[in-house]
């Protein structure tokens, strides 16, 4: 993390997936709209791996910690792979565009690495 500023857009971020599960739960079980958006943010949210397979509640995702979010970043996938020897280095290598995800090159060290293309993390190609 560069800033304060980092923490704080992600605690932002959580505060709206936990609004708009407590909006989910306040209605009924059958009402379509909890049906519907709520199947989708379990769905975005398993698809990022900050739910697991038998975590599909809208409860669980009141539980969700920001270090959850965190760990899900490119800069820290990057560093816990052993690609940087620490996480600042990680930041440095993405923000220098060494690192790619499958053939896309990424420049975002706050980029969110999806649970399918976490093990596509590589250099690029014309990296050293």
């Amino acid at each position: 993390l560069r800033c304060k500023r980092e923490i704080w857009r992600v605690q932002y971020a959580l505060a709206k997936l936990r609004k708009a599960a407590r909006m989910l739960l306040t209605m009924e079980k059958d009402n379509p709209k909890r049906v519907f958006e709520g199947a989708a943010l379990l769905r975005r949210m398993n698809r990022y791996g900050l739910l697991a397979d038998d975590e599909l509640e809208l409860d669980f995702i009141l539980e969700l910690t920001t270090q959850k979010l965190l760990d899900r970043r490119l800069q820290t996938k990057v560093y816990k792979q052993g690609l940087a020897k620490s996480i600042h280095h990680a930041r440095v290598l993405i923000r220098q565009r060494h690192i790619r995800v499958g053939s896309q090159l990424v420049n975002c060290a706050s980029f969110n690495v999806r649970t399918s293309s976490e093990k596509h993390i590589d250099f690029s190609t014309n990296s050293p």
